[in-house]
């Protein structure tokens, strides 16, 4: 099923139920993807795109979500906390860090990285493999932690 379809599904759920929030945050993310393939000039975007795109979504409330929660804006943390867990139940299930470090170590081996001036070549090395399914932070932390 794609995620279009998948989206349009819960949205029409949603609606019956009477959850305007989680009709919110899906009407959000189908317009994101609905927007980018407009820009693409395509019908249908591929799953790597979808991905990249609802990566692009949970980041932008991560961002807002920290800058909230150092303006002591309670309310819009609750609010932005559960638009997190909504978009997250659309991503692909996470890495565990045990299986990002050795995908981190076998980038650090495959690109003959050394020192920390080398992470740009791992990091490129290793994004490609986590696609969706890791934060970036998380990973530049991890091969930092190798590099040194």
């Amino acid at each position: 099923m794609s995620l279009m379809t998948q989206l349009n599904d819960d949205m029409k759920q949603a609606m019956k139920n009477k959850d305007k929030e989680r009709l919110s945050v899906i009407r959000m993310v189908k317009a994101s993807l609905q927007n980018e393939s407009i820009k693409l000039g395509k019908s249908e975007l591929s799953e790597d795109e979808d991905l990249t795109i609802l990566s692009r979504e949970l980041k932008q409330r991560k961002d807002s979500l920290q800058e909230f929660k150092s303006a002591g804006r309670e309310d819009l943390v609750e609010k932005l906390e559960m638009e997190i867990k909504i978009i997250q139940e659309y991503m692909p299930e996470q890495l565990s860090d045990e299986e990002l470090s050795a995908i981190v170590q076998e980038a650090i081996q495959e690109t003959g990285a050394s020192s920390k001036k080398d992470m740009g070549k791992v990091m490129s090395a290793v994004m490609p493999k986590v696609k969706g399914k890791a934060d970036g932070s998380k990973i530049n932390k991890l091969v930092q932690e190798h590099l040194n």
